[in-house]
């Protein structure tokens, strides 16, 4: 065997690794948008104009719950639809990104008991052509994760309806 044998095999271990490596990255990108889409069905929420009104329609994710993407002050964000949410519950972490101003301190009785928020104001919520101004919502330091909860204070200015695994959002 000589010297060219020896770099020609080596150079094929290497096309080798290269081209598992690029088929383990092509699964991965695959299968996270897979599972993003398990989790949040409703990336691209879609809108419908019905006489004066507007609706969206969320599709139920895997676990049961609505979650869909929108925006706060013009900065995409992820929300998960809470009727038990008094108002919009931020993680306070987020606050900066979303332009929202800490206000008065207050206790917020929460899922996982009693915690210290505060007070904030959303200027602009947008699910697909829908929008919202001028919304109650709550910055919250105990969400870890970048989950919004979309509360009351947006849901009682929109008519709502479940229908099997929909949840049809329309303006009043």
């Amino acid at each position: 065997m000589d010297k060219g044998d020896v770099h020609t095999g080596s150079a094929g271990k290497w096309m080798v690794v290269l081209a598992w490596v690029c088929g383990l990255s092509l699964l991965v990108f695959v299968f996270s948008d897979l599972l993003e889409k398990q989790v949040n069905p409703n990336s691209e929420p879609q809108s419908k104009r019905i006489g004066s009104q507007t609706e969206v329609r969320l599709k139920q994710n895997r676990q049961g719950h609505y979650v869909t993407s929108g925006f706060i002050n013009g900065e995409e964000v992820v929300f998960l639809v809470d009727t038990g949410a008094t108002d919009v519950a931020v993680p306070a972490h987020l606050a900066t990104r979303l332009n929202l101003t800490p206000g008065r301190q207050g206790m917020a009785s929460t899922a996982n008991g009693l915690v210290r928020v505060a007070e904030s104001r959303i200027n602009t919520l947008r699910i697909g052509d829908i929008v919202i101004n001028n919304v109650k919502a709550n910055l919250n330091p105990g969400m870890q994760d970048d989950h919004i909860l979309l509360g009351m204070s947006v849901l009682k200015q929109l008519e709502f309806t479940q229908r099997g695994e929909w949840l049809i959002l329309r303006t009043l």
